[in-house]
Order: C-alpha cells, then sequence, then structure tokens
C-alpha cells in the first residue's frame, strides 16, 4: 500500500520542477523528499523521473502515475473535509488559450458571479503547447483551446468553430468590402500576431502572391494588437471574435482556415464532461 505522503512528494515535484523546490513547498529537507521519492519508485518498480542538474522530467511511468496521484490526493481532502463538516469550494484550475478573446473568459466570469456559484476558479494563461503541457502534467484539470480531431492525447469537447479575417480600423478605405483580395493589401502596414496558430499559413498566403508588407509591430500580446488596429498602426489576421469596437474584420479571399475551439480535460478530471461543475456548464454556455 502506497503511502499518501509518497504521492504528496511526487506531486510537489511535478508541480516544482526540482526537487529542492519540492522539499520547500513541503516542509521537508530536500534528502527527505529524495528518499521518499526513492522509496516510491522501489514500491512501484519503475523510475518516475529523469534527473538533470537543472530540472526533472517524468519519465513515461512518471506521467501515467500523474492523473491517478491528483485524483487520490483531491478525492482524500474531500473525504476529510466531508467526515469534518468542513468541505471546502471546488478549485477548477483552467487552462486559458491567449488566442482566444478575454471577453469570453469574463462573462464566465461575470456568469458564476451572477449565479452565486461558490466552486473557485484559477485561470492558467499559455499557448496550445504550454496548456497541452499542462494538461499532461495534471497541473489544470481542462483547457479552453483548440480542439483537434488528429489529436487523441484528451478528451475534447468542441464548442464552437471560427474562421479569420483582417481586422481593420474602421476609417480603413477597405472597411466597407465583403471580401479582401490580398493585392489590394499590397501597400498596407501590417502587425505580426506572433502567437497566431495559422502565423506560417498566413505568411505562405502573402508570399505567395508577391505580398511583402512592412510590419509596424510583433507581439503576443492581442489586446495590443486590437489597440494599435484601432490606432491605425496597421492591420493584421484574427480569428472572428476578435471583432470588437473600432474594429471590423473582413474576410480574405481564399483564406479558409477555421480553427475549433473548446474544451480539453485532464485525464484525472475526464468525469467533469458527464458530469460538469457550475464551471464546465457556463464555459459551455458562454463560448
Amino acid at each position: 500500500m502506497i503511502d499518501r505522503y509518497l504521492l504528496r512528494y511526487f506531486l510537489a515535484v511535478v508541480d516544482c520542477g526540482t526537487f529542492s523546490r519540492a522539499a520547500s513547498h513541503s516542509n521537508v529537507t530536500q534528502p527527505t523528499l529524495s528518499v521518499g521519492i526513492a522509496k516510491l519508485e522501489t514500491e512501484l518498480g519503475t523510475t518516475l523521473f529523469f534527473r538533470s542538474s537543472q530540472r526533472v522530467h517524468l519519465t513515461e511511468a512518471g506521467a501515467k502515475l500523474v492523473p491517478y496521484a491528483r485524483r487520490i490526493e483531491a478525492e482524500f481532502n474531500q473525504a476529510a473535509a466531508a467526515m469534518t463538516g468542513h468541505e471546502s469550494a471546488r478549485i477548477t484550475r483552467v487552462g486559458l488559450l491567449s488566442t482566444i478573446n478575454t471577453t469570453t473568459m469574463t462573462q464566465v466570469v461575470e456568469a458564476l458571479r451572477h449565479d452565486n456559484v461558490h466552486d473557485q476558479i484559477e485561470i492558467i494563461d499559455g499557448n496550445e503547447r504550454e496548456l497541452n503541457q499542462q494538461l499532461m502534467r495534471g497541473r489544470i484539470d481542462i483547457a479552453l483551446s483548440i480542439v483537434r480531431a488528429d489529436d487523441n492525447r484528451f478528451l475534447g469537447e468542441v464548442l464552437k468553430t471560427e474562421g479569420y479575417a483582417m481586422a481593420l480600423p474602421l476609417d480603413h478605405p477597405l472597411a466597407r468590402q465583403k471580401i479582401l483580395q490580398p493585392e489590394s493589401l499590397a501597400n498596407d502596414v501590417m502587425i505580426v500576431r506572433r502567437n497566431c496558430e495559422v502565423l506560417a499559413d498566413t505568411s505562405r498566403y502573402f508570399t505567395e502572391r508577391g505580398i511583402r508588407p512592412f510590419f509596424a509591430y510583433r507581439t503576443t500580446n492581442d489586446e495590443r494588437v486590437s489597440a494599435f488596429v484601432r490606432a491605425g498602426l496597421g492591420i493584421t489576421l484574427m480569428p472572428e471574435s476578435h471583432a470588437g469596437a473600432g474594429i471590423v474584420l473582413v474576410p480574405l479571399a481564399g483564406f479558409t482556415l477555421t480553427r475549433s475551439i473548446g474544451i480539453l480535460y485532464a485525464s484525472h478530471a475526464e468525469t467533469l464532461y458527464e458530469n460538469p461543475s457550475p464551471i464546465i456548464a457556463a464555459i459551455r454556455q458562454m463560448v
């Protein structure tokens, strides 16, 4: 039988990234924690971490253990709280894709507040790769991110599919067009969204048509992109959901790529798909 403290040591290393930080987090000495991890590996008959001087990395066996360890720890805490009569609010850790409009998640938060939901939500920003890593490690429960049909690592639920369009300020000469021909943008200054999932496709689309614009700004911050588009610094390609005050989104002829936005579930949180918490229900409704 595995002692609970060994699983807590294991999760501390997973979350902290090094044995020294995990020991500090667990309020034990590093030798004590190292002995505990070694004992856990002996009991399981497998190596859980690859050690290096900088960080530790999960082995395949370690990655498989993460969701079970998190589930055991969560259920232990729930059982203890139920027995003492001091049940705490459930916490849902939500990964938020950096290219999703901030308004989407603020509407979720407002809905939870309006409905007096006592469950707590913790929001973690990241790009698609970072959120997938967080899901694999069990550091987040769900991710509001891109759901790809060819990725079977996670249980995924598509909530909406959207295309991309050129974001123009309202006073742009082409702002009233129903569709933009790429040649009409040859003299426009542009802004690069470094975090765009279709950045390579966008670059190829324009270069194949002989369009090589001047780039006035490069950033991963979409709120700044929108602000500079409104101000007239330049134009850029954005997901359709980024339409807002002072900006008009006009489709680009021949650019047909779309993205599917939805919920990805970590393996330890797949039960939330069939038995959604109020937070999951709010995300489904608002997205």
